[in-house]
């Protein structure tokens, strides 16, 4: 299975569940980089954050 990496505007790599940060106030869930806060696409979010460092 390949891993799923997002580059942020920001610059910084999110490829695990600890570079993202939940946005809890919504109904639906929605994820941002925990860098700067810019927002993740959901479809990105959603593989990145099932990944864990091994």
């Amino acid at each position: 299975m390949t891993r799923t990496t997002y580059r942020c505007t920001c610059g910084a790599l999110l490829e695990f569940k600890q570079d993202l940060e939940k946005e809890s106030r919504v109904t639906t869930p929605s994820w941002k980089c925990t860098d700067c806060g810019t927002p993740v696409p959901g479809k990105i979010a959603e593989k990145v954050r099932h990944q864990h460092p091994s």
